[in-house]
């Protein structure tokens, strides 16, 4: 038993030894396809099954009916199918032929019909008429008697000798090639006879004149050249550089001047404390020996002198100009009137540019063109260091920076035009002050000359006279408050005195030096005094209106003020970021105050020294009017008056008003600390333009170019097709949102690139355009009716792949069609024959044909006949002929009833 339990439990497997064959694998590939594509709209069926003959054929003809089935045959290349379709009582089979060369016998119409009626083996006696479609495609490559729509090179200028490179105000346009490349007719005769027509090796009636339809297509040149585009594309390159200005152009510049100390600004701080008889110089004194000129190696540098000359007129034309003041006013080409208008400041301040034509707009333009004609990144750094070199010359020599928006710093626009107005503020600012001091020195010296001589209190003892050390030195901010304190004598006589008395300068007059010193002493115990009115009134600009000091019946008077220092964006960030790291704490929150509060210490001590007794209610009615609460009451008399009191939020405890203006001493603003160094921030402007490396110069820049190209695609691109209103819209939003990014990374650099990518499309486009243009001449057509359809159809060209020619040969675009054909056809022949008499030439041009054989040809041949026998039904026969100068296919759709066979 155990035996036989052993025997039953062993496992017998039958192994299939067959393989589904690639051809049983092809036929349920196609099953699966037809059932995907969901073409038999019936229940599936059995499964496709390996039948001796036509298995595809016969099953498709049980389940699926007409669903046409191809499959290629032979090399790929040759794109060779061979097909069938089967339902309703017919069969199509599909069947080509190809080769690379045309048969001479098949080389026209009457041999193509031949190989169709053979083809059809038509058992009727006669054949019933074929109807033929043909069409001829005729190739224009010859544009050689189109003019080029590219301006040519000027070489007579230092800079022309690029295409495109006229001027640097302006950015370069358009294709360095002809952007159409080829222009194909298509001439078509829709529906004919073979019984109409002869079309055979001896003669043709088709002539492409006559042809009923005429269509167009145009042919590209892939990618064109175009100068913007480029201009642009190398731009953005060099912001991947980390090259600095001293690694560009340390090995060409001249070390001459190494040995003069008077050049090291190291030593700057010891010039300042070396003893001297003369007056002291000051830290602008010792920068300003600097060299203004970079010094290079003969014939080694980036840019060579006369167009290094050039540029900086260009840029800096008040320089350039004869008699012409420094602080000059720009032009509107320079950034001036044309700043005005809402609109245009709205275009800049999309892509946080510039305005056109102010002084970086044009920087930028001349960066690109230097960058790509004149040396690529050193010519870069070399300009750069020029420019900056020139912003530190104007500095210190009280030169305004034209073509800059007037006023502060403009936060919409890009971070170096801020720059540059605040060193154009700093610039005005300096030029004001020692302004005031000059006037200050000429009173001074009158008033001296007008009273006896008095001994002088101290002297060295080389026999130089020295100042009283207890005299006081003060800077003012504002640029206009000695002229004003001088306008203000007629308010009040107090203050009239005090004016005509008082120095005006920032050294006090040593014939009064006892009431310098006495205001200098009630101003430094300013703290210890509640009662101001023994202080004389200063610094008062006018009366406002008919308030009067709650205390007395003196007329209120508004003070003259120190405005508030100009910032830059930067310098906001720098600022909210140190305000943000005191925290949260009350200490924080009280030291955020202080800080903040600088201004309004400042007004409140011009107030207290302008009106003597006033107090807090006094201030605040007028730096805050909405802070004073008044009320209207009646009075013991019956009259009614107005009661004022501060708002609730002045009285709170520990306001800050109030600890800011117990602190605040009666001091009017000429005497006050500087709230805006315009020394300092003007060194800060010019170690940050100087500390940017190339890279970082571009990167800045690219908003002002950007800006740049879309205004001229926006002007080149006036007459173009709508299509480019579309492209222009998305470049426009796309370029607000990455110039206005703030990272200045890799990712900046692609998304930069990508836009110039867009900006060379649409320039391509333009250029396609006015080339096309060009060739049709549309601004010489005979009527205006032609020259609107001249434009709609260059415009077609543009925007569809094929544009059908109205009225033929005959219309508008037909007849310059013809000409731009028979044009070409002689310039072809008259090079062809340059050998043959001029009679011999002339009577040969005059036979030649118009148009060229054509590039290619295309015949339908088509026609109902029983097959495959008398009683079948009529079915449908057609055959596609491609005849190619070095390929000619043939293929035949041939129909056959399968009911009456």
């Amino acid at each position: 038993m155990a035996e036989g339990g052993e025997e039953e439990s062993e496992v017998f497997e039958i192994t299939d030894f067959t393989t589904a064959s690639e051809w049983e694998r092809f036929v349920a590939r196609i099953e699966e396809v037809i059932n995907e594509w969901k073409l038999a709209n019936l229940a599936p069926g059995p499964p496709l099954r390996k039948l001796d003959q036509m298995p595809v054929t016969n099953s498709i003809s049980r389940e699926y009916h007409s669903v046409p089935v191809f499959v290629q045959t032979q090399q790929k290349w040759r794109r060779m199918y061979v097909g069938v379709c089967e339902g309703g009582g017919l069969r199509t089979n599909y069947d080509m032929v190809h080769l690379k060369r045309i048969p001479q016998q098949y080389n026209h119409l009457a041999g193509l019909l031949d190989v169709f009626k053979s083809k059809i083996a038509c058992p009727l006696p006669a054949l019933p008429p074929v109807t033929v479609s043909v069409r001829f495609t005729y190739i224009l490559s010859d544009w050689t008697q189109s003019a080029w729509t590219q301006e040519p090179p000027d070489f007579d200028i230092p800079y022309g000798g690029n295409v495109g490179g006229a001027e640097f105000g302006k950015l370069p346009f358009g294709a360095l090639e002809d952007p159409v490349s080829e222009l194909h007719l298509s001439t078509t005769w829709p529906c004919l006879s073979e019984e109409m027509i002869v079309d055979n090796s001896v003669y043709s009636d088709l002539d492409p004149i006559q042809a009923p339809q005429w269509s167009v297509r145009v042919r590209m040149t892939d990618n064109p050249q175009c100068l913007l585009g480029d201009y642009l594309s190398e731009f953005v390159k060099i912001c991947h550089s980390l090259e600095s200005t001293d690694q560009l152009l340390g090995g060409l510049m001249l070390d001459d001047d190494e040995k003069d100390p008077s050049r090291d600004v190291s030593a700057a701080l010891q010039r300042l404390t070396e003893p001297s008889p003369l007056p002291l110089p000051t830290i602008s004194d010792v920068v300003s020996n600097m060299k203004t000129r970079t010094k290079f190696r003969r014939k080694e540098a980036p840019i060579g002198g006369e167009l290094l000359n050039m540029i900086l007129q260009f840029l800096f034309p008040d320089a350039a100009l004869e008699g012409a003041t420094p602080t000059e006013k720009p032009s509107k080409e320079q950034g001036g009137e044309k700043q005005d208008t809402a609109e245009y400041k709205e275009t800049y301040r999309q892509y946080k540019s510039s305005p056109e034509g102010s002084l970086m707009y044009q920087l930028a333009m001349c960066m690109c063109v230097v960058n790509t004609n004149h040396g690529g990144l050193r010519a870069v750094a070399h300009l750069w260091q020029e420019f900056v070199l020139e912003m530190r010359y104007r500095w210190e020599n009280n030169y305004s920076i034209p073509g800059l928006p007037e006023g502060s710093p403009d936060m919409s626009a890009c971070l170096l035009l801020q720059k540059l107005q605040m060193l154009n503020c700093c610039i005005q600012r300096k030029t004001a002050r020692e302004a005031r001091m000059k006037e200050a020195a000429k009173q001074q010296a009158s008033a001296a000359a007008a009273v006896p001589e008095k001994p002088v209190r101290g002297s060295s003892s080389d026999g130089w006279e020295v100042e009283d050390s207890d005299e006081e030195f003060f800077e003012c901010e504002t640029e206009l408050e000695m002229e004003t304190d001088e306008n203000i004598a007629s308010n009040s006589d107090a203050d009239s005195a005090q004016n005509n008395t008082s120095p005006k300068g920032k050294v006090a007059s040593n014939s009064e030096p006892s009431n310098n010193r006495t205001n200098m002493h009630k101003s430094e115990s300013a703290m210890s005094f509640k009662d101001t009115v023994v202080f004389q009134p200063e610094g008062r600009l006018k009366q406002c209106g008919d308030l009067c000091l709650l205390d007395s019946s003196e007329p209120l008077y508004i003070p003259i003020t120190q405005e508030p220092g100009p910032m830059t964006e930067d310098m906001l960030e720098q600022h909210a970021e140190v305000l943000a790291k005191l925290g949260t704490s009350a200490e924080g929150a009280h030291l955020r105050a202080r800080m903040q509060s600088a201004c309004l210490l400042s007004d409140m001590e011009a107030f207290k020294a302008a009106n003597p007794g006033c107090k807090l209610e006094d201030f605040v009615r007028w730096y805050s009017p909405r802070d004073w609460i008044e009320e209207a009451l009646t009075d013991e008399t019956g009259q009614r008056v107005l009661k004022g009191e501060l708002s609730p939020r002045m009285r709170i405890p520990g306001n800050m008003w109030c600890e800011v203006w117990e602190s605040a001493r009666p001091v009017p603003a000429r005497k006050q600390k500087r709230l805006f160094d315009d020394t300092k921030e003007a060194e800060k402007v010019l170690h940050f333009l100087a500390a940017l490396r190339p890279a970082q110069v571009a990167l800045h820049l690219m908003p002002m170019l950007i800006h740049a190209a879309i205004l001229r695609v926006e002007e080149e691109g006036e007459t173009t097709p709508p299509a480019l209103a579309t492209m222009l819209a998305q470049i426009q939003s796309r370029a607000s949102k990455v110039l206005r990014a703030p990272n200045m990374d890799a990712q900046k650099c692609e998304d930069l690139m990508e836009l110039v990518r867009q900006v060379t499309l649409v320039e391509t486009v333009i250029a396609r355009a006015r080339s096309l243009r060009a060739k049709f001449n549309t601004e010489k057509a005979g009527s205006e009716d032609g020259v609107r359809e001249l434009e709609r159809f260059v415009s077609s060209l543009l925007e569809q792949p094929e544009v059908t020619v109205i009225g033929a040969g005959r219309g508008p675009a037909g007849t310059v069609i013809h000409k731009l054909f028979a044009t070409a056809q002689k310039a072809a022949h008259s090079y062809d024959d340059s050998d043959h008499s001029p009679s011999e030439h002339s009577a040969e041009l005059d036979s030649c044909p118009d148009f060229p054989k054509p590039a290619g040809r295309e015949y339908i041949l088509r026609t109902t006949v029983p097959r495959p026998c008398p009683v079948s039904r009529p079915c449908p026969q057609r055959m596609f002929c491609t005849l190619i100068k070095e390929d000619f296919r043939l293929a035949g759709a041939f129909t056959s009833d399968t009911t009456f066979m």
